[in-house]
Parts: C-alpha cells; structure tokens; sequence
C-alpha cells in the first residue's frame, strides 16, 4: 500500500479479477461491541466518533444470486472510536423483506436493478411490490440512526446496538412509502444552526420533488434535534432520475438526467425497474435551482438550465462564486446511463464496456441561464467528498476513490486527494489485492470549534483523517485503513473479523 503524487499512464489491470469477485458474497455474522486492535499503525488519540457504513449484506438465497449487487440486503457497520481504542458492531437492518425471506429461505421480492424471484417471467409478471432493502445511506438523525434506501420510508435503528425499531415516517411527515432521499446533505450552519437537507421525489410525465430541512442539534428557540424546519414542493416536466443532489447557502441543486423510464418490460416480469431506463441519445439534461427557504432566493420560482451531456450518479460539492454570481457544481459524470443487462453476471463484468466516472465542474450562470464546464479529474473516480465543513462552500480539497491507473474503466482501488485549486493529486493505492469503497473524511477538531465536527478555519481543511473500507484480496475479508488526510499516509490498518460485500455510503458522527 503506497502513497504517491503522481503515477504513470498505463493500459494492463492492476488487479485479479478473482481477488475483486471474491468481495460478492454473504455475510454470515453479526457481531457486537468486538474489540480492534490495528496490525499496523495506531489510533489517533483525537479520533472520538463514529464511522457507520451501510451497504449489501446479502447477496444470495436458496443458491439463487441477486443480478446486481445493489439489490442486496441493507447491513449497517459502526466502527467506534474513543481513547485510542477501536469497537466494532454489524446488523443487518430487519426490514419486512428481510424478514420474509429469511423466513421463506428464498427471494420472495423482485429487485429494482433486475433481481427475479425464481420461477422466470411467468412468476415475476404484474408482482410490482417495491422491497425497501435499507441497504445505500446510514445517518444519525436526533436520537435515531436512520438506514436508508430512496425510494421509501427510512427504517430506524438504535445509534447504539444497531437493533431495528422499524420503519420510521419520521413522526408523521411521511406518508406510506414515500420516497425520502439516500443522500442527505449536512449544511455545517451557512444560516446560524446546521441542519440536514434531503429530498424525495415522485417520478413520472411530471416529476414533483419534496424538498425538506431538519435540524441536527437542539436549538435555544425550542427547536429539537430531528425538527423538521422547512418543507416545500416542485414540480417539473419529464421523468426524473435523481439519486443525489447539492447544496449551497441558497440552493438545492438537482441535475435531471437525459433518461427514459418504459415500464412494461418490468410489468412483464422481464427487467427489473432500473433496467428499463435508458438514456435519449443526442439530447442533454438539465440542472434545477430549487431555492432554500433560508435562503436569498427563499420563495422565488426554480430556476432551470441546461446541463451537459453525460450521467450523473454523484455530486462532489456545490458552492456561490461571488465574484461571477454563478453557482458552480462539481459532479461524476458517466458517458451514458452504465447498467447490467439481463444476461450479464456482475461478478463477470467487462469493465471496458462500460463508462468510467470522471469529476467536471460546471458554472451556471442564473442571470443568462448559461451553463460552461470542464475537467476537474478524468481518471476513473467515484464517492468523493469535501470536508464537511465546506459543504456548499468553496472547497480547496476532494477526497475520492479512483482506479489504479490514470485512463480507462477499471475496479476502485486507491483513495486520491485532489486539490481542486492547483490540481496536485496525492494517491494511496491498495493495488494489486486492494479494492477500495467511499472515503468518509473526519475533521480534526480544533479548541474553540463547534460540536457539529466542522473544522474551524479554511487554513486547516484538510486537517484530519480519511477512513475507508478495503476488500483485502489477499485473506478474502475487509479491513479497515485510517488515513492522514492531509498527506495520505497510513495511521492504522485493522483486519477485521468479517468479510463485508463492497459497501455503498456512510457517515461519521462525533456523538454516536
């Protein structure tokens, strides 16, 4: 495992595809409070919190084998941290499918990325049942930890023990199956209090987006921590396919992809969900400035302008320059919409047949409804973030997972830290058994900086830690690797007990 600043060009994998496959897989245990000792490094005194990841946990049943893995079943890790020691928890999030098939031993659910029930089309036509899986996004919310999947209720779980309460509509602000966002986004306080930002969307002909805030802390007016405190709808033309979103002071920034939804081969118990959407050549989406209600736009019209061509899962950051007065968005952009067919084996997948994800900024400029872009990073990159201090504001640092190599679509195996100002890149590579998830970056906090973990001033942003999950090829099961996020040298590396399929997102909570 190695740090450097730049590598060379080059065109051969870095990896065994057996070493990368060898990650798909069940877990088998959940285990509680386990004590982790790092085989290398140590434990920064200073690190106190903890890293919650969520991701699939289940891959197979009954010897059948999900067709994505994003079908899998939600399993949450914490990783608590606190006097220099480390502590670790799994659970698989007890959701009503779960349950089901754990019971019944078998799928019993169609999965919306082409997961069938066995028994072929005749079994799976007209059963348009959504399973609320829990497995994408794991966030603490007030006194609850929220494990979330988009297009339903977020199920609640104890911050603690990671035991399920069950689905949570959020004290009534959710009607039944409501979408409610995996990609919440933290405002650090850009209007006096932090808050959490998040959406749901209702996708069809027109497409109505439910923007809504909640605050994070107790605040002195009464306002409790998990307080819904502004809510407000849109509505737009076309069909929408939003995953994520962006925020700055006084926007909410959506990029409405250039896609196409048909349900009947779904219907037909032929696809699954996300397999009938497709992306309509030659024609580019477009970017929707939702207003904040803190904001200076508080109760003006969205605004809509058109984005470049391309897909996107991911936004970096998003931020006001004040000198243009252009809102600039920083985003991982896809040459087209990158699926698996019905035919196609995910653990067999050729990466060279689909799109990699490269980082491009783009200015929009409101007053002319002008949008410019360009290259921030084109080698295959994805799960890039900011110091959280810096959400919605201009960010000097990108903390991101990127293949080995600098050209071409291959596996995620080194954490790169971009500087978005001068462009130097600084590389830690897991390559060749290594393959990497999303980086969650923890702030070092400073005397006299708030509880919320921001860091206190610009001159320290990337004071800190990167934390990430590794498949380790080599012994088949996961560690754990604390970075120093200024230089991106090793701290610690723990191996842990448990082999965990490759994770989607997390979150580090200072509280927790």
């Amino acid at each position: 495992m190695t740090v450097t600043a730049s590598q060379p060009t080059g065109f051969q994998p870095a990896y065994e595809r057996h070493d990368w496959s060898s990650a798909f897989r069940n877990v088998g245990v959940e285990l509680s409070d386990v004590p982790l000792e790092p085989v290398r490094g140590t434990i920064p005194a200073e690190l106190k919190g903890t890293l919650f990841r969520n991701g699939p946990g289940r891959l197979e049943r009954g010897g059948h084998w999900v067709h994505h893995p994003f079908d899998g079943d939600g399993m949450i890790s914490a990783f608590r941290f606190e006097g220099g020691q480390a502590r670790l928890t799994n659970r698989f999030v007890r959701t009503e499918g779960w349950l089901a098939e754990e019971q019944a031993g078998r799928f019993v659910y169609r999965g919306v990325f082409g997961t069938q029930k066995p028994g072929g089309p005749l079994a799976n036509a007209f059963d348009l049942r959504l399973k609320n899986i829990a497995n994408t996004h794991v966030v603490q919310l007030g006194d609850q930890l929220l494990a979330l999947w988009e297009a339903a209720e977020p199920h609640a779980l104890d911050p603690r023990t990671l035991e399920t309460r069950g689905l949570s509509r959020l004290e009534g602000l959710l009607k039944p199956g409501e979408a409610f966002s995996a990609h919440p986004r933290f405002d650090p306080g850009h209007h006096g209090e932090p808050r959490m930002v998040t959406f749901g969307v209702k996708a069809g002909p027109t497409s109505t987006i439910r923007l809504m805030e909640f605050a994070t802390a107790d605040q002195p007016d009464g306002v409790r921590a998990g307080d819904l405190v502004a809510d407000s709808r849109h509505s737009f033309k076309g069909f929408a396919f939003l995953h994520d979103f962006a925020i700055t002071p006084s926007w909410a920034v959506f990029l409405q992809n250039a896609v196409a939804f048909n349900p009947l081969p779904f219907v037909l118990g032929q696809k699954g969900a996300a397999q009938c959407l497709a992306s309509k050549p030659g024609e580019a989406g477009q970017f929707w400035l939702v207003p904040r209600q803190p904001g200076h736009h508080a109760g003006a019209r969205p605004l809509l302008l058109p984005a470049p061509e391309g897909f996107v899962f991911h936004h970096l950051n998003a931020f006001e320059d004040p000198a243009t007065g252009e809102v600039v968005v920083d985003s991982i952009y896809y040459d087209d919409f990158p699926s698996i067919g019905p035919e196609v084996d995910y653990r067999e997948i050729d990466f060279d047949s689909i799109p990699e994800g490269q980082l491009r900024r783009c200015r929009i400029d409101p007053s002319s409804g002008t949008v410019r872009s360009e290259w921030l990073e084109q080698r295959c990159c994805e799960f890039a973030m900011v110091n959280p201090a810096k959400q919605g504001l201009n960010a000097r640092f990108a903390w991101m997972a990127v293949a080995q190599r600098e050209r071409g679509n291959d596996p995620l195996q080194a954490i790169e830290k971009l500087d978005l100002q001068t462009g130097e890149r600084l590389v830690w590579s897991a390559a060749p058994r290594g393959f990497v998830t999303e980086p969650v970056m923890v702030p070092r906090l400073t005397d006299g900086s708030g509880e919320d973990g921001a860091a206190e001033d610009s001159a320290a942003e990337d004071s800190g830690w990167v934390l990430v999950p590794v498949w380790n090829g080599a012994r088949c099961a996961t560690d754990l690797v604390i970075l120093n996020a200024a230089d991106m040298t090793e701290q610690a590396v723990f191996e842990l007990p448990l082999a965990i399929p490759y994770g989607l997102h997390g979150s580090w909570s200072a509280t927790a």
